[in-house]
């Protein structure tokens, strides 16, 4: 079958070419895959940010987010049946949406949002459970408290922030000028323009932040939160907790080294920090499944590419000006 393949770590290590057709366990599913999206995560593994945590075997196949069919049922399965339109974010070390079918753990798959079309809900597993476990497993938000998401205009953050008001937060965001409405329509109360206000004189006091920029802007977002506040980051640097999520215990002491000079900081501060790495759920994907299908919750695209040009669709990622998802359809 057709694929992209991650031939070695680097700018230029993802390639096309054949690969054959995955072999399918008691406890997974196929899936013809009709629809994937591109995540800054797909960037961060092809250039081998995290080979030192994840040992994938080259080559492999990259993609996290995916939507399509399941033609082929594990003898252990239960609850899924060919014919069912689904959609997932395979769990670490069984990626590969980048490809013409995939053979998935079927507790990382859900039934597809029946109101979706496959390119829509091909947008929504990494960043939908990234927002859900962000918010609810690690932030445990509640009504009235104050979420502060950066970005709010792209495909984690527009999700983040109707999440947050999902729960009952009082959200405001960062954005640029052309996106302000676009970030208020999704639920945002408070809209700081990047452009033209340093966020830290706008808000203060605020309950959670959850930063996906880097940091010079953790380091400043931690200024904002009031004490015993949360500062969640999807983009590092990773703490000791993410070596016990990874089950390697002994990474620790590399972690707490990684991201001393952060909690350091919070500690001075009276606030806390967190590093964030979300993992696969197909349980938490049909209860999102319900609130993108009751209109709580919807897709937020930039643009399609057709599966051939999905080396074109990274690098429009790459260039950092997509305002919502990025996918590749079939």
């Amino acid at each position: 079958m057709k694929a992209f393949v991650v031939t070695h770590y680097g700018p230029d290590g993802l390639k096309a070419a054949d690969v054959p057709a995955p072999s399918v366990g008691p406890r997974d599913v196929l899936v013809d895959i009709r629809a994937a999206s591109i995540n800054p995560l797909d960037k961060m593994v092809r250039n081998g940010e995290f080979k030192q945590l994840l040992k994938y075997k080259r080559p492999f196949v990259l993609g996290h987010d995916l939507s399509g069919v399941i033609t082929k049922v594990g003898a252990d399965v239960r609850g899924l049946e060919v014919g069912d339109e689904v959609y997932a974010r395979p769990r670490d070390l069984r990626i590969g949406a980048f490809a013409e079918q995939l053979a998935i753990d079927a507790d990382d798959v859900a039934l597809k949002p029946s109101s979706l079309s496959f390119e829509e809900a091909a947008a929504v597993p990494l960043v939908a459970l990234a927002a859900w476990q962000a918010l609810v497993d690690v932030a445990d938000v509640r009504p009235g408290q104050k979420v502060l998401v950066h970005a709010g205009a792209g495909g984690l953050g527009s999700t983040v922030i109707q999440v947050a008001k999902h729960l009952g937060a009082h959200v405001a965001t960062t954005a640029h000028t052309k996106d302000v409405d676009k970030v208020r329509a999704l639920g945002a109360v408070e809209v700081i323009d990047y452009t033209r206000q340093d966020f830290t004189q706008v808000v203060s006091g605020y309950d959670v932040v959850l930063d996906s920029l880097g940091a010079a802007s953790l380091e400043k977002s931690l200024t904002v939160l009031k004490p015993g506040g949360l500062a969640i980051s999807v983009v590092g640097p990773p703490d000791p907790a993410f070596a016990t999520q990874l089950g390697q215990p002994l990474l620790k002491p590399v972690m707490a080294l990684l991201s001393r000079k952060v909690r350091r900081r919070a500690r001075k501060l009276g606030v806390r920090y967190s590093f964030f790495f979300m993992r696969a759920s197909g349980a938490q994907l049909a209860t999102l499944a319900n609130l993108y299908d009751a209109g709580t919750l919807r897709p937020v695209l930039d643009r399609a590419f057709p599966f051939d040009r999905t080396l074109d669709a990274m690098a429009y990622v790459e260039q950092g000006k997509a305002a919502g998802k990025i996918v590749v359809t079939r």
